[in-house]
């Protein structure tokens, strides 16, 4: 009877993508009719707005809705919600920068190096975890960590630090392998909440830790004003790891003690770190001597890809683990596009007000963009804006690339329900690190900087 059922969801769900692959294509194959009509063959004969709100929103929100209500169906309804917000587009409102498939030509000349960045860097740190969870390093782990609800207070402060110099979805991806060992495979849907929040709080104040502040140093912001976000990071780490780590002790124990019978394979270490230094050096060199290509193609994905080619003489990786992670990826990039859609012209006046509720936003809504528009509005406290843009996705599991990353080695952590309910905390240390931050240093907002 159970496995009849299985059968029937499998069918169920294999017919979901079916159909939504088939809707792309066909939606795909009538953009250049559809771009013959310039401005939309229903523009002017359908009202753009309910009431004060664009249409193009309300797609989106119903995407959004679809994502928490179908957490088994995330991708046919990503798919499905951007064809929406395309179709939408091309036949009545347009795009941002013009009408029909010259309008989206000119708004992917804009975006490509974005969805190619998290594309190869999604998928690339996917085969890097595979590399470190072969390697037997996580076998090993128990050895230092304490054994009790310690550990995962240790483990979780161990992710923040590896994500103040690694970038966030590898930090991510790294203690979620951990945890998978020294939990035996059994990990608690609000400690992989912890786990993403670590990682965002730990890159929030370093300008190579995460994508929107590596945005803010390309754009001229100093990396010392955005130092100061770590005073949030703290605290919010401190607020997630006591009930993240109770919580884990409590659905399934730390393991007491490392696995005596593996061998580390430190041919497979020197891989994970050739590829991390790669990722890290070509970040680092592109923003000092050559800023202007990180506009024009995706370096770090590319970097990162160029470390697994080289290595992969060295140690083979495991294929098997791209086309896995693939659909996971496929989405984030639907939700990002779908995202930069919106007719987001400008933000609230800059305020600690308003940039707390940015950071509410970054919840469902991309990061990029709304980091995008702050740069070109100007007048933030760049720290407090790094903290609400970088942690603030963290309280959604798909608000983060770190969070549809380590989703992809937990599949049933794809639950807005269960995120929000288990993972609670999360968003009460957004709220209280906010709020330690604006009341000890206060709101300085920065001048032009580029």
């Amino acid at each position: 009877m159970f496995l009849s059922f299985d059968r029937a969801r499998l069918r169920a769900g294999s017919m979901g993508l079916r159909v939504a692959a088939l809707a792309a294509g066909a939606f795909t194959f009538a953009l250049p009719a559809l771009a013959e009509t310039a401005g939309g063959p229903l523009a002017g004969t359908i009202p753009a707005h309910v009431g004060p709100v664009p249409v193009d929103f309300i797609l989106f929100a119903l995407t959004l809705l679809g994502v928490a209500v179908f957490h088994h169906r995330v991708f046919t309804v990503a798919v499905t919600g951007l064809s929406a917000i395309l179709a939408w587009k091309f036949l009545v409102v347009g795009f941002k920068h013009g009408a029909g498939l010259g309008g989206l030509t000119a708004h992917m000349n804009h975006e490509w190096v974005v969805l190619a960045n998290l594309f190869l860097l999604l998928l690339g740190f996917a085969v890097l975890s595979r590399h470190f969870e072969t390697s037997n390093v996580p076998e090993k782990i128990p050895a230092i960590l304490p054994d009790n609800w310690m550990g995962g207070v240790v483990l979780l402060a161990l992710v923040f630090i590896l994500s103040s110099f690694l970038d966030n979805i590898a930090a991510a991806m790294i203690g979620g392998i951990v945890a998978k060992a020294v939990f035996d495979d059994r990990v608690h849907i609000g400690y992989i909440a912890a786990i993403v929040a670590a990682s965002n709080a730990g890159g929030a104040g370093s300008v190579v830790g995460d994508t929107t502040t590596t945005m803010m140093w390309i754009d001229g912001v100093s990396p010392l004003d955005v130092l100061h976000a770590y005073v949030a990071s703290f605290v919010a780490l401190a607020v997630i790891s006591v009930p993240a780590a109770m919580a884990q002790q409590k659905y399934q124990p730390i393991q007491a003690r490392a696995d005596e019978s593996v061998s580390i394979d430190w041919g497979r270490v020197f891989v994970v770190v050739a590829i991390l230094v790669t990722a890290i050096g070509s970040n680092v060199v592109a923003n000092l001597y050559a800023p202007h290509l990180l506009d024009l193609m995706p370096v770090i994905g590319v970097g990162v890809w160029a470390a697994i080619a080289a290595t992969a003489l060295f140690r083979k990786p495991d294929w098997s683990i791209v086309s896995s992670s693939l659909k996971g990826t496929l989405f984030l990039l639907c939700l990002v596009m779908s995202a930069s859609l919106m007719p987001v012209e400008s933000l609230p006046t800059a305020s600690w007000q308003s940039t707390m509720g940015l950071g509410f936003v970054s919840a469902v809504f991309d990061n990029i963009p709304l980091t995008a528009l702050a740069l070109a509005q100007g007048g933030y406290d760049w720290g407090m804006l790094a903290f609400a843009v970088g942690f603030g996705g963290s309280m959604m599991w798909f608000g983060s690339s770190a969070g549809v990353a380590i989703t992809n080695i937990f599949p049933d952590a794809k639950s807005v329900w269960k995120w929000v309910t288990q993972g609670w905390f999360v968003i009460l240390a957004y709220i209280v690190g906010f709020m330690v931050l604006y009341l000890t240093l206060g709101w300085h907002p920065h001048e032009p900087h580029a």
